[in-house]
């Protein structure tokens, strides 16, 4: 029997790893809404006989109440630690006798649940599923348990500089809004959550009228709405009102706090743009050259090939659904740390006064068209991207041509984007260790 198991075990590993794709031109998503009037993003894909499931409910960790941070992430560490009448041993033990996989995650503005079964167990697999989204148990012992493991990895943040940095700096910049706090919450909120807060925690955010889905693999449209009907059934219809979007602030100073480590850390930042604006894509190759392109962006070539200042630093366009900034992070010794920051400010400003070379438009445009196929290497990668795409207002037919979008994009359309959005006078810097000279 544990032969047995272990071989199903491993067969569905290998189909998540090794399962084909067609390359990202030849997907093509069929949208429908079933029966119930559940709304669904669907790729069958027949040469592997493995199906990729994602949902996803908007909102995530944002749903918080202000006194009870962190019982949204300890909620969805408990959904799968039993369900129905299996605790959380049996629970596993079902799981891993179908060699089907679920997790469970959450972040600032979504719950995601994924579920990766063959074609022969999905009606069990799914079943199993549907125990966790409908009646999960969230039994004391489990409770105690997951909190411990959640408890663990605050007191270890908070000997982390890098979240202490994040941490900070996110405070610093979204003030009392959920994204100003750590989704995990504190020891405080933490510790005080009982058994009916994980209960709202759980109704305020599993509802349908926030619920994204995407399915890929050896399933037929005909067959998928009644399974999705079936596995959502029951469902309450409405959760907590999403929150409020957010006010980022940028005031252009540098804010230190001391922590005793060899290496300081700075997170950095200014306003950014949403996707939807007809400047992203501009932007996004803006960033790719800045920060965003590997060891091939200015802010490598001048802070670590050059200077020598860091192992690593990095800008990014972040596109949250209460909030848009453009931010960077950047690691360096005590006493180059300040070196550093000025050359990324340096930098900052050159590109916002002068742009970028048409060259370094072109090899951004390869590192990004080049790059994209690569990301559907199977049914789960596919799903994931899919319903990300429906949680950000693209349509179906966003994945035949994003590649055009990107190669759409002019010099003077990104120098202009330079010119206008990047704002050297409002980057600003938190930065925890002891650096000298700030």
């Amino acid at each position: 029997m544990k032969a047995v198991l272990a071989a199903a075990v491993s067969l569905a590993l290998a189909i998540t790893v090794a399962a084909p794709a067609p390359a990202s031109a030849g997907v093509t998503v069929d949208a429908f809404t079933t029966e119930s009037g559940l709304t669904v993003w669907h790729v069958e894909e027949k040469s592997i006989p493995f199906v990729a499931l994602e949902l996803r409910f908007k909102g995530g960790a944002s749903l918080d109440a202000p006194d009870k941070r962190g019982a949204i992430n300890l909620m969805t560490g408990l959904i799968e630690e039993g369900a129905g009448p299996l605790d959380a041993r049996a629970f596993a033990k079902a799981r891993d006798s179908l060699a089907a996989s679920f997790s469970y995650s959450v972040s600032d503005d979504s719950l995601a649940i994924s579920a990766r079964f063959l074609t022969e167990n999905r009606a069990e697999a799914l079943a199993l599923l549907r125990q966790s989204l409908i009646a999960p148990r969230f039994d004391q012992d489990a409770i105690d348990r997951v909190r411990a493991q959640v408890v663990s990895g605050i007191r270890s943040d908070q000997k982390d500089p890098g979240a202490i940095a994040r941490q900070a700096f996110d405070a610093r910049v979204y003030g009392t809004h959920p994204y100003g706090s750590d989704k995990s919450g504190t020891l405080k909120t933490v510790t005080a959550l009982t058994r009916e807060d994980i209960l709202a925690a759980f109704r305020a955010t599993v509802a349908r009228d926030r619920l994204y889905i995407s399915v890929v693999g050896d399933i037929s449209r005909q067959e998928l709405g009644p399974v999705l009907d079936s596995l959502l059934a029951g469902l309450p219809e409405t959760g907590a009102p999403l929150p409020p979007a957010a006010a980022p602030a940028f005031d252009g100073k540098t804010v230190v706090i001391p922590f005793e480590t060899p290496q300081s850390v700075a997170m950095f930042g200014q306003p950014g743009l949403p996707f939807d604006h007809p400047d992203y894509f501009a932007a996004y190759l803006l960033n790719v050259v800045l920060g965003g392109g590997g060891f091939e962006s200015r802010l490598m070539q001048e802070v670590r090939e050059k200077r020598g200042l860091t192992y690593g630093v990095y800008s990014y366009l972040v596109d949250k659904d209460g909030a848009d900034v453009w931010l960077g992070s950047v690691q360096s010794a005590n006493n180059r740390v300040s070196e550093a920051m000025e050359v990324i400010k340096a930098e900052w400003a050159r590109l916002q006064s002068q742009g970028i070379t048409a060259a370094e438009l072109e090899d951004a445009k390869r590192y990004l068209t080049g790059a994209y196929p690569l990301r559907f290497d199977g049914n789960g990668p596919i799903a994931d991207i899919l319903v990300g795409m429906q949680i950000q207002g693209m349509g179906t037919d966003y994945i035949a041509t994003r590649n055009d979008r990107v190669n759409a994009v002019t010099l003077e359309q990104v120098n202009r984007v330079a010119r206008d959005y990047l704002k050297p006078e409002l980057l600003s810097f938190t930065v925890v260790g002891q650096p000298e000279g700030l």
